[in-house]
């Protein structure tokens, strides 16, 4: 939980992933993440949507040449990708990704639904390691990988996961696959208008594909996926479904990771920043596993009316936000209150709609800097409280949900008694309800969901999922036996 989203306040749009499912494994099941609008986060229309980037294996192998590779003359811009570059940096380290999944069924959760498979895209990274979406290869059963120009296929393990930034990390351990691979370094935060190549393995073909744009947008987005606020890069060049996990490089290097596009919208796509990733991998190298992104646990709200900061005595020239909740499981609990306003954060001061200053003449909300933080790391806080200024230091921590936002990789847990079906409360239970849950689900357990707060670590709501009805019928051999039937609870 980032600050500023505290896990749910309201209905945020509908956010659907978009995967192509094989024949063989049809189905009508979509997950769907729709969480609740986050403060000073541009997503919060209803009509927005979000779409990720995995697709079905192809039934068919489509021989067809890729994306046509062209190049603009009259773009003066220095550091503009030459897709001719791109390309070839990616045929020795750019990778497609085959994967089987089989999700959970939350109504029944001693059974799972149907496997299906999907494709995306990944590349090497120093250390043997390739680097893809969370989504390519979340509740996976087995995972394969193919390098450009061979037909072999090789085996993959997940060797680390996160679900809220949606990457993770594979390892091949037949030697054969690293034979002739190169890895892609990381590069920087792109400019406004500086060119990126798009490489990977999209609909439409089964060779590798290059498309080309410039970065539009550089702020805090809503990582479908994950359901989290984190910095993403948006871009104009042309992703489509199996470009997932696949590298954006600038240059000779990788500006970010191919992840979701805006449903609706022309070429608007979006990538995660190189900060983002750096977290990822360096929290994986450190600890051994993934380790979260931290938060201040608290709920905000822009103080940018004058008469509000007249009331909480804020001299004309002093900026910030006011604090409207905070989350008990949270270190800012024992520090902070009720109507502090926050003036600045580890030095950095805090705008009334709380953005803090990113590179030349552009802003960021200040939960960028709160995600950037490793897990109990500190931050100085400056609030203003009953006129007084006061400096404290809190310690970070990610902070887990009240009702879980997502649950993967895991069987959800549950427990019979007598006939009835009791499970933990989460957000992917209410999914089941279908694409549009926020308005199909029972209303109470809705905004039981997105509202409450958990008291102590480790508190889960309960729900009685369902009841078994038990018919006693005489058989022909003249014994009875019980029937159980089913009864959906809403």
């Amino acid at each position: 939980m980032l600050s500023f989203s505290f896990r749910s306040l309201g209905k945020l749009s509908h956010l659907r992933p978009l995967f192509f499912r094989s024949l063989l494994h049809l189905s009508n099941e979509t997950l769907t993440l729709s969480p609740p609008p986050l403060l000073f986060t541009p997503f919060n229309n209803p009509s927005t949507s979000f779409s990720l980037f995995s697709t079905a294996a192809p039934l068919f192998n489509n021989k067809t040449s890729s994306y046509p590779i062209s190049r603009e003359e009259d773009f003066n811009n220095d550091r503009y990708t030459d897709p001719h570059v791109a390309i070839k940096l990616a045929l020795d380290s750019v990778v497609k990704v085959f994967a089987v999944l089989s999700s959970p069924n939350y109504f029944l959760p001693w059974q799972t639904k149907s496997p299906r498979e999907t494709t995306g895209s990944g590349f090497v990274l120093q250390g043997r390691r390739i680097l893809t979406n969370a989504h390519v290869v979340a509740d996976h059963t087995f995972v394969l990988v193919r390098k450009h120009g061979s037909p072999t296929k090789y085996k993959a393990n997940v060797q680390a996961i996160g679900h809220e930034c949606d990457l993770a990390i594979l390892i091949v351990e037949n030697e054969e696959f690293w034979e002739g691979m190169h890895f892609l370094e990381l590069g920087d935060i792109p400019f406004l208008q500086e060119g990126v190549a798009v490489v990977g393995y999209p609909q439409g073909g089964d060779t590798i594909s290059v498309t080309k744009g410039v970065v539009s947008r550089v702020e805090p987005t809503q990582y479908v996926h994950g359901a989290t606020n984190l910095m993403a890069i948006q871009i104009d060049a042309a992703i489509n479904p199996g470009n997932s996990g696949g590298p954006a490089i600038m240059g000779d290097k990788v500006a970010g990771v191919a992840f979701q596009n805006l449903s609706g919208a022309e070429n608007i796509g979006y990538i995660i920043p190189v900060p983002v990733i750096n977290h990822f991998i360096i929290g994986v190298e450190e600890s051994g596993k993934y380790v979260g992104f931290c938060s201040l646990g608290l709920s905000c709200q822009p103080i940018e009316n004058v008469q509000l900061r007249e009331h909480f005595g804020m001299r004309p020239k002093m900026t910030g936000v006011l604090v409207s909740k905070i989350n008990p499981l949270s270190d800012a609990h024992s520090v902070l209150k009720k109507d502090d306003i926050i003036l600045a954060f580890d030095g950095v001061p805090i705008a009334n709609d709380g953005t803090v200053p990113f590179r030349d003449r552009e802003r960021i909300t200040f939960d960028h800097l709160v995600s950037m933080k490793k897990p109990n790391e500190t931050a100085k806080i400056r609030v203003l409280r009953d006129g007084a200024e006061h400096e404290f230091s809190i310690t970070l921590q990610p902070l887990q949900a009240l009702v879980p936002v997502h649950q993967f990789d895991k069987l959800p847990s549950f427990f019979i008694f007598a006939g009835l079906v009791f499970v933990p409360l989460t957000q992917p239970y209410l999914h089941e309800y279908g694409e549009d849950w926020y308005n199909t689900s029972p209303r109470r357990l809705c905004e039981r969901a997105l509202r409450d707060l958990p008291r102590k670590s480790g508190e889960q709501l309960v729900i009685l999922s369902q009841a078994k009805a038990c018919a006693w019928k005489e058989s022909l051999a003249g014994r009875y036996h019980c029937q159980w039937m089913f009864e959906q609870l809403s």
